[in-house]
């Protein structure tokens, strides 16, 4: 079976993108700022794709960026709260 040019490129564009944080890691002002990077670069390729009429591969990284984003989110300091009850 071969392949097609743009299935080619799409494959290139994945195995070529920054490396997303992995969970386990301890957070940190870097990784915080790894993801804005790659959120950033998620956001213009989208634009890109999108200004080009390729819708399914702006949605693509649309959905990339919004996903850093909540990878970001868990970054930080994650806090657990116990309400003890009264009485």
């Amino acid at each position: 079976m071969g392949h097609s040019r743009s299935d080619t490129v799409e494959m290139t564009a994945i195995f070529t993108s920054p490396a997303r944080t992995s969970s386990l890691a301890a957070p940190s002002a870097d990784a915080r700022e790894q993801f804005i990077v790659s959120i950033r670069a998620d956001e213009a390729r989208a634009r890109l794709a999108a200004e080009q009429g390729d819708l399914p591969q702006a949605a693509r990284f649309i959905i990339a960026a919004l996903d850093g984003e909540r990878r970001m989110a868990a970054t930080g300091p994650q806090v657990l709260q116990l309400i003890k009850p009264r009485g």
